[in-house]
């Protein structure tokens, strides 16, 4: 459905890139959003909870994704912190090698050492600079023991 929405977007015959460019951030905003609140809502349950966030989340990126993966041009930093409210945080930081201005949807996973999964995130960039970058910050949805490391699962831009 999503995608229905943004070919017909993109097809609207007005010749406004700019329009089409804010249209297609404010879908990746309310996917971002869905994400989020489906990945947080599921994982506050036990047992396979977090595979359906996973699975979810997933689901989400492949119907938006439509040939702009970006996982390449997102890193998480080197050290996963505690917040005042013992939620994991990384810096995550999108690097735009576009000639314009774009909005990234990432997919951060917090693992422990041994690289077992024990959350997942979607986090926002918006208006990242053409040939530039930004930092944002992902942050758990609860709060993990252990050494606690994150990777980027999947990142899409528009």
């Amino acid at each position: 459905m999503l995608l229905g929405s943004l070919s017909l977007t993109g097809c609207s015959g007005d010749g406004n890139p700019v329009g089409t460019a804010s249209q297609a951030a404010s879908a990746a905003a309310s996917l971002a959003s869905a994400a989020s609140s489906a990945l947080a809502s599921a994982t506050t349950g036990a047992g396979n909870s977090l595979a359906s966030a996973t699975a979810e989340a997933g689901r989400r990126f492949d119907e938006f994704r439509s040939g702009l993966n970006a996982k390449s041009e997102v890193t998480v930093g080197d050290r996963v912190r505690t917040d005042s409210d013992g939620r994991s945080t990384v810096e995550v930081t999108a690097a735009n090698p576009t000639s314009t201005s774009r909005t990234y949807v990432v997919q951060v996973d917090f693992r422990d050492k041994d690289g077992n999964l024990l959350d997942t995130v979607v986090v926002k960039v918006n208006d990242v600079p053409a040939d530039g970058s930004k930092d944002a910050t992902a942050r758990s949805s609860r709060t993990l023991s252990g050494a606690v490391g994150s990777d980027v699962a999947r990142a899409v831009r528009t």
